[in-house]
């Protein structure tokens, strides 16, 4: 359609025929939108038949492919399928006359390299914020994980991959580093540093160290066209991502922050220069701090000057911030169903998000609709909101279903980025530079040591050189002589026995020896012990 790209046709006149033509502009795409929906109201299919519109008219597309279904838009539809006859119908009801089977240009992906080529960041590119949004850490944590890369960027050190995070926190842990880093930086506890590397243990077990390292993806690659100037389509496919939910929203936000990063301004260009199909949207908000919340709220609101579009796909719009919806211009709402009193909130919500048609209640028509029927409004060429219209969603002119394992990976040998991801390289970073600065000090050490213990040995030897030089002193013994010990036995004796007699005197005893026997006594025994 040149400008604008089909969507299906309304009733409008209330005659049963929905050939009112809803479109939505190029122009106005990168004023986002939103698809919404119960399980099983169409809007997977919503989503493929607005990603061949958008690759037709020259436009790149990515999608993150939850279920599977999404990767039957790299194949032709076909008339041997079993839907072929309500497709044709459809397709004639609402009056689309170009409608024709045909295959989309389509390049697979996929975070742990098994379903599409490997997509991969550094944890430098990540950066501190979203990382710790992915390991869920708390505002002190956060500080510290942001002084880490402080100082690896300081210390001329790359981080590509989990394992130069991990040594890097472990280098931390070391009581002198950590010293001289709080120091510098600021306060840097034992405990945090721990609680991180156990949260990085539970990251790597959710598979996150596939998507960390490099070749790290180019967004260029991304937005490419081929044949014929058509728009190539970027199936991310997320059945195994998506039992990592905070890993899944964190890489989804990441592309977001990258290509707004990166991209230049462009205003309000004729076609968006890509758009984004964010499915499972809730993820991105469930449990996000305020840092983040604020950071994905600009994101969404300054990215369309970049030309970039952002289609957030989810169940209910309730499940997106306020602030977040309002920047969502162009809507697609599929059935609801009101059982509960929070259900039929969520109805009477949605329905207000749309400008009132006169001719039907929008609460009434939204729990009324089948499947593939949405109640559409996109903007106009002033920017204004259309009115809300029952539309019959067009069929897919691609496979409806998914895509077989053969043509997936026949696919994928066709694509244009064949050899740029498929092998990892580990180039020097911070576990190799901190690695073989270990390795420096263990040797450095290690040489020390033994240059003491020759030293050591050197001293000795120069004692006992010295000792030999020395001429002995005898010493003079202090072991007393036999008579030495008679005399020195005497004269206790006699010191004993005077006592004794005194003591005797004093207190009227009498004494048949007296001093002189003692005495006597003595003589006698030094005559005996003398020698001849």
């Amino acid at each position: 359609m040149g400008d604008r790209i089909f969507i299906g046709g309304a009733d409008m006149d209330g005659e049963g025929t929905p050939n009112d033509a809803q479109t939505l502009l190029l122009n106005r795409a990168n004023r986002h939108g939103i698809v919404a929906g119960a399980t099983g109201t169409g809007k997977t299919v919503t989503v493929q038949i607005l990603a061949e519109g958008f690759a037709i008219e020259g436009v790149p597309v990515f999608c993150a492919d939850v279920k599977g279904d999404l990767s039957g838009i790299c194949v032709s539809g076909s008339p041997e399928h079993k839907l072929h006859p309500k497709l044709i119908s459809r397709a004639e009801k609402i009056g689309f006359e170009d409608y024709g089977y045909g295959a989309t240009p389509t390049v697979f992906w996929d975070v742990f390299g098994e379903k599409g080529h490997p997509v991969r960041t550094t944890i430098s590119d990540m950066g501190p914020l979203l990382l710790s949004r992915l390991m869920d850490l708390s505002e002190t944590q956060e500080g510290v994980l942001t002084v880490a890369f402080e100082y690896a960027d300081d210390e001329g050190m790359l981080l590509l991959d989990l394992k130069d995070l991990r040594k890097l926190l472990n280098h931390m842990s070391d009581k002198e580093v950590r010293t001289e880093i709080s120091r510098e930086y600021g306060n840097v506890a034992t405990a945090s540093l721990g609680a991180i590397q156990r949260r990085l243990l539970v990251l790597e077990r959710e598979g996150a160290e596939s998507f960390f390292g490099e070749p790290a993806l180019n967004l260029k690659d991304f937005m490419r066209t081929a044949r014929a100037g058509r728009g190539v389509v970027n199936v991310l496919d997320s059945t195994t991502l998506i039992n990592s939910p905070r890993l899944y929203s964190t890489f989804l936000l990441w592309l977001l922050s990258q290509l707004f990063e990166e991209l230049p301004e462009v205003g309000d260009p004729e076609k968006p220069k890509m758009v984004f199909f964010f499915d499972e949207a809730h993820l991105l908000f469930n449990d996000a701090p305020r840092a983040l919340l604020e950071k994905i709220e600009q994101v969404v609101r300054l990215i369309r000057s970049k030309g970039i579009g952002v289609f957030f796909v989810t169940q209910n719009p309730r499940d997106l911030p306020d602030s977040v919806l309002a920047q969502l211009g162009n809507r697609i709402q599929h059935a609801l169903r009101a059982y509960t009193p929070a259900e039929r909130k969520g109805v009477k919500a949605a329905a207000q998000s749309f400008r009132e048609n006169p001719a039907f209640e929008a609460e009434d028509v939204i729990t009324d609709l089948g499947v593939g029927e949405a109640l559409v409004s996109t903007l106009d060429e002033k920017g204004a909101p259309g009115v809300g219209q029952r539309t019959l969603i067009r069929p897919p002119s691609s496979r409806l279903g998914p895509a077989t394992e053969a043509e997936r990976k026949a696919e994928m040998q066709n694509s244009p980025v064949l050899g740029l991801y498929d092998e990892a390289i580990d180039r020097e970073s911070a576990y190799e530079i901190l690695l073989k600065r270990e390795e420096e000090a263990a040797e450095a050490a290690e040489k020390l040591a033994k240059e003491e213990e020759k030293a050591a040995a050197e001293l000795e030897k120069k004692k006992a050189r010295e000792k030999k030089k020395k001429t002995p002193t005898r010493r003079r013994s202090t072991r007393m002589t036999t008579t030495e010990r008679a005399v020195n036995t005497a004269t206790r004796t006699i010191a004993r026995k005077v006592t004794d007699y005194v003591l005797r005197g004093i207190l009227g005893g009498r004494r048949r020896k007296g001093i002189q026997g003692a005495k006597d006594e003595i003589t006698q025994r030094s005559a005996i012990k003398k020698p001849h």
